[in-house]
C-alpha cells in the first residue's frame, strides 16, 4: 500500500511539473506575438519607433501661439450662417492675410441673431483672446427689428470703449437698411456708424455688404446672408481698409 501511495505522489508531481512547463511555454509565445504585432504610434507615453520619428529643427513653440489675433466680432454675417466654415468671411480673410504675408490669426466670434446689447455682454469674452484688432460688425439685427437708434448707438459705444480701454484697435463695419424702414430711420441708422467712427477715431468700413447686398447670385435664398463667393468679395473689398492697420513684420 505504501508503494502504491508513493507511486501516486510521484505521478501527481510529474503532472504538475508538466502543467507548469506548458503554461510557461504558452506565456512566452503570447509575449512574442504581442511584441511582433504592436505598431508604434505617437501619443502620450509612446516611444519613438520606425513610424514615429522626431522631426528635425522643430520650433520650440507653435508659430500660431505667437501670432497676433484679429477677432471678427459680429452676428450671423460674421458667423457665416448657411455656408461651410471655410467659406465664412473670417476664413476668407485668414487666407487673404496669409497670401499677403501677414502673420495674423483670425478668430471667428460671430453669433447668429446677435444684437448690440448681446455683443456688449460678450466683450469680456472677446478680450480673453487678447486681440490686437477687432472687426466690429454689429447693429444689423437691431435695425431689422426696428430697435431704438439711441440704444443701438449706446451699446456700440460701450463695446468700443471697453475694447479701446484694453488697447485694442477697432475697425468698425457700417451697415445699411432696406428703404422700407423709412427715410428717417434708415438715414439715422447709417449716420450713427459715421458718428461713432468720428468720435472714437475709428477706421470705418462705410457699408460691410457693399457690392454684395441685393445681388441674387451673391446671396443665399433669404436674400440677407451672402454665399461663399459673396463673402470672398466682401473680404476683397474690406481688405484695403484693414491693411493700413496691420504690421507687416508680424
Amino acid at each position: 500500500m505504501r508503494r502504491s501511495w508513493i507511486l501516486t505522489k510521484l505521478f501527481s508531481c510529474l503532472c504538475f511539473s508538466l502543467l507548469l512547463l506548458c503554461e510557461n511555454a504558452r506565456g512566452s509565445v503570447l509575449a512574442a506575438q504581442s511584441s511582433s504585432s504592436s505598431t508604434p504610434y505617437e501619443g502620450v507615453g509612446s516611444q519613438p519607433g520606425p513610424k514615429a520619428t522626431a522631426l528635425p529643427d522643430r520650433p520650440k513653440r507653435p508659430v500660431s501661439s505667437e501670432r497676433p489675433r484679429i477677432v471678427a466680432f459680429g452676428n450671423s454675417l460674421t458667423a457665416g450662417l448657411g455656408v461651410a466654415p471655410d467659406q465664412s468671411y473670417p476664413a476668407h480673410l485668414q487666407r487673404t492675410l496669409d497670401a499677403a504675408g501677414y502673420a495674423y490669426r483670425v478668430m471667428n466670434a460671430g453669433v447668429s441673431g446677435e444684437t448690440t446689447a448681446g455683443g456688449a455682454r460678450r466683450v469680456s469674452w472677446v478680450l480673453n483672446s487678447k486681440p490686437a484688432i477687432v472687426i466690429l460688425e454689429l447693429g444689423g439685427n437691431d435695425g431689422l427689428r426696428g430697435l431704438s437708434l439711441q440704444e443701438t448707438k449706446a451699446n456700440l459705444e460701450r463695446i468700443i470703449q471697453q475694447l479701446q480701454q484694453a488697447s485694442v484697435t477697432v475697425l468698425l463695419a457700417g451697415m445699411k437698411l432696406p428703404p422700407n424702414y423709412g427715410a428717417d430711420y434708415t438715414g439715422g441708422f447709417e449716420v450713427l456708424y459715421q458718428a461713432l467712427a468720428k468720435r472714437y477715431h475709428l477706421t470705418l468700413i462705410p457699408f460691410f455688404l457693399d457690392g454684395v447686398a441685393g445681388s441674387s447670385s451673391l446671396n443665399q435664398a433669404d436674400g440677407i446672408h451672402p454665399t461663399g463667393e459673396g463673402y470672398r468679395l466682401i473680404v476683397e473689398r474690406v481688405f484695403p481698409t484693414l491693411e493700413p492697420l496691420l504690421e507687416r513684420n508680424r
